[in-house]
């Protein structure tokens, strides 16, 4: 069971490892799958596998959409100081931004596009 909460803990990390939300998915999945984990074994039929990996998933998520609101939004606008002018990408006819942060480029609807 450790061993499947931790790869499950890996892939979260990687995905989430180039966005500025890093740190509220990480934080939000450890404490959602501990909490879905004791949650899970306290009721129902004593499933602490099942409770970490739903508690890990809607944790992460929601910490994600937390750190981006507070990072100022998850999609560009221009009065995101993080956000740089939008630059247009001919290849695939769409515009992006890069983030100051991460140095990550993003679609102009907040959709990641590369590092």
């Amino acid at each position: 069971m450790i061993g499947r909460v931790f790869a499950i803990g890996v892939v979260a990390v990687s995905l989430a490892a180039c966005g500025a939300t890093t740190q509220g998915a990480v934080t939000g999945g450890a404490l959602g799958a501990a909490a879905g984990a004791i949650i899970g074994n306290n009721t129902g039929s004593g499933d602490a596998e099942t409770g970490a990996i739903i508690g890990g998933v809607v944790g992460a998520a929601a910490g994600a959409y937390a750190g981006c609101r507070h990072d100022g939004g998850c999609r560009w606008n221009e009065s995101n100081r993080n956000h740089s002018q939008l630059y247009y990408d001919e290849r695939a006819r769409r515009e992006y931004y890069v983030d100051s942060r991460d140095r990550c480029t993003y679609w102009r609807n907040g959709e990641y596009r590369a590092c």
